[in-house]
């Protein structure tokens, strides 16, 4: 009888230390993460002390510089970090994602005295960010955003709300989108707000399908007082700040999806390696097989997708298009392969006991967050055949 079941990764990394490093990521997660994942997101529980040990570990901030604490390596090897922390559990993956969107903008943007004064901490001292461009009557035109900071000498207050924030509520900093003139694009301006800033609050966070363990939240800002120094790039550079962001974003949100799905494959492989049935397992079988082998395809492709926009964002090149694409492929993917693996465990695929039933739930998420597979498509189509007629 032929052996089945799941495989590692065969990955293409560029150095020794990064075969290294994503080695020491696998031990991690099946270590410390894999195994408590699911009664976790089933209760609920923020792993507020797994992201404690990611800091201490150097995983917080991989792709940033080392002259701030930063792990100094390039996005091809950091996505590749997310991938197999989203396969051990997704809330992992996607909050370490979330942490170094949250950090793009001063780390991208902010004076050399800012960085040295926030960076450190941020990448290597146990904080915790979140990022703050949605709100409830602004998601995919966000620059339609309405939170205003209006400044009175050297300091900016801040009004309004903020939604779909994740690590609402329990993050340390969250780098917010405000807006500091007029309408549009052009008058927003981006901040670094302490989450102990007097007047920001938290909602309850919001009760979702999947992602159980994340917390997902409105953040209210009544007359929040942030002062000058904490005002990242220009006056009404916001909103350049926020796309170059999300492009980067979007990789991450692509590779915890590969994650997710190989998760998914090789608990379909390691089911229908052991499962039984007219006598032999049902590996066995043709159109099993055949399903197993369309998995195994998409996969790949939407890990060859991010790793190629990866790699053209580490070469200094344009990369947004790229970067569109594989979160519309690799989110597609994952709805699809996680969708197979439940009808390939047939029955037990739908109850708690197997995993493939979370998976499934997770993966839909992220074809909607960091913007949606549709809005994906309108920025390919713009770069394809040039911006919409009005």
């Amino acid at each position: 009888m032929t052996e089945y079941g799941p495989r590692p990764v065969d990955r293409r990394l560029p150095t020794e230390e990064a075969r290294d490093l994503l080695t020491l990521v696998r031990e991690l997660a099946e270590r410390e993460i894999r195994p408590t994942a699911a009664e976790e997101e089933d209760a609920g529980h923020f792993p507020r002390a797994t992201f404690t040990l990611l800091s201490e570990a150097g995983l917080l901030s991989l792709p940033y510089d080392e002259e701030f604490g930063g792990g100094g390596q390039p996005y091809e090897v950091y996505l590749q970090v997310l991938e197999e922390l989203a396969a051990a559990r997704l809330t992992v993956g996607l909050g370490v994602s979330v942490h170094t969107l949250a950090c793009h903008a001063l780390a991208g943007y902010g004076s050399k005295e800012q960085r040295a004064e926030h960076l450190p901490d941020m990448l290597g001292g146990g904080l915790l960010g979140a990022y703050c461009l949605s709100e409830p009557s602004s998601g995919s035109d966000a620059a339609s955003l309405t939170t205003r900071a209006t400044r009175e000498g050297d300091v900016w207050t801040l009004e309004g709300t903020k939604a779909w924030t994740t690590h609402g509520g329990v993050a340390d900093f969250y780098t917010v989108l405000a807006r500091t003139g007029g309408s549009g694009a052009h008058g927003i301006t981006a901040f670094l707000v302490p989450a102990d800033a007097e007047g920001l609050s938290a909602a309850a966070p919001e009760r979702k399908m999947g992602m159980k363990g994340s917390p997902t939240a409105q953040l209210h800002f009544d007359a929040v007082l942030v002062p000058d120094s904490r005002r990242l790039g220009d006056e009404g550079q916001g909103f350049a700040i926020a796309l170059s962001a999300l492009d980067s974003g979007r990789l991450g949100i692509a590779a915890c999806a590969i994650g997710v799905a190989q998760a998914a494959l090789d608990e379909a492989l390691a089911y229908t390696a052991e499962r039984q049935q007219f006598g032999r397992p049902i590996a066995d079988f043709q159109g099993l097989r055949f399903m197993l082998a369309d998995m195994a395809t998409q996969i790949e492709a939407g890990r060859a997708l991010y790793l190629t926009a990866a790699r053209l964002r580490d070469a200094g090149l344009p990369f947004s298009k790229e970067a569109a694409m594989a979160k519309l492929f690799c989110t597609d993917t994952a709805m699809r392969v996680t969708t197979d693996a439940v009808q390939l465990l047939g029955g037990y695929g739908y109850t708690l006991d197997f995993p493939a039933e979370r998976f499934m739930r997770e993966a839909k998420v992220l074809q909607i967050v960091e913007g949606t597979n549709q809005i994906q498509r309108m920025v390919i189509a713009r770069h394809l055949a040039g911006p919409e007629k009005r």
